[in-house]
């Protein structure tokens, strides 16, 4: 067992273990920490804990002291510096023509670099803009391309659930979703049904998936070939939360018939398929 406190860089965001290092840090508390891209500051979200060995990669990093009244005043400073670098960051942008949307501007707490998080279609050439940039900040210059997931998760918004956004609500990393969720789910593969506003798969499939699973491995599929308490037949439709089933009579014209899942026998299960065609129109979906 080791100890450890987790820290959180922004709202929703992933937590990271330190070593306390003697320190003593409150669920709330702002502390001032090394990491990959600098010292930073950080908000305490698991105060001092044990964890088994396996759960961390070590060495962990100590923090290096509780935030201080001073502290906090340069953290608001850098704020002002991320809404300054952006302005001139986008004039920048449109001078050289390229093509991408700026989406984010961060600061480290040391101020000894400053990270622009964009979007594009396609690879750009920022090389150029990096040299401005640098002659205008004087500090190191770091520019990100990422994902309209990501962009989602820091610009934030309402889903059409009327919700705050969840990666931005309270995912702390985002979650691999699937075609064969929705298909699983009985859901319509209509992009538009399925999608987020960021235009990908919407991340709530996730949660509901385990669910589906378990119904799943108890009753018939679409396609089952069954044994009713009256015929045998082919089952035509399937609601999986309730367990009611509509079975077509193999040898006769009659409508179908709905039965509860346990007065039926499989005798040859279905599958559940997503179409080439389909998988090949909505792939894109699933990319990040």
């Amino acid at each position: 067992m080791t100890e450890i406190i987790g820290v959180r860089f922004k709202s929703a965001g992933k937590v990271y273990y330190f070593s306390p290092g003697g320190i003593k840090a409150e669920e709330g508390a702002r502390v001032i920490v090394e990491t990959a891209r600098g010292v930073e500051c950080g908000e305490v979200v698991m105060p001092n804990r044990m964890v088994e060995d396996d759960k961390i990669t070590a060495p962990l990093k100590a923090i290096i002291r509780v935030a201080t009244p001073q502290d906090m005043k340069i953290v608001e400073q850098n704020k002002v510096k991320e809404e300054n670098a952006f302005k001139i960051c986008q004039e920048k942008i449109l001078a050289h023509k390229l093509d991408m949307k700026l989406v984010d501007v961060e600061c480290t707490f040391d101020n000894n670099k400053l990270l622009f998080y964009f979007t594009a279609e396609t690879r750009v050439d920022f090389r150029e803009l990096v040299k401005d940039l640098a002659s205008v900040f004087r500090t190191r210059i770091e520019l990100r391309q990422i994902g309209v997931r990501d962009e989602a998760k820091i610009l934030g918004g309402l889903g059409i659930c009327g919700r705050e956004f969840c990666c931005k609500g309270f995912l702390g990393e985002f979650q691999p979703v699937s075609i064969k969720m929705a298909k699983e789910q009985g859901l319509s593969l209509n992009p538009t049904k399925i999608s987020g506003t960021c235009g990908r798969l919407m991340c709530c499939l996730k949660y509901e998936q385990d669910a589906y699973e378990f119904l799943l491995k108890s009753t018939p599929k679409v396609g089952a070939y069954v044994k009713t308490p009256d015929f045998k037949g082919y089952v035509e439709e399937v609601n999986l939360l309730t367990g009611k089933l509509k079975v077509k009579p193999e040898k006769s014209e009659d409508a179908a018939v709905i039965f509860d899942k346990e007065d039926v026998t499989i005798i040859r299960d279905g599958k559940i398929k997503v179409d080439k065609e389909e998988l090949k129109a909505l792939k894109n979906l699933e990319d990040k």
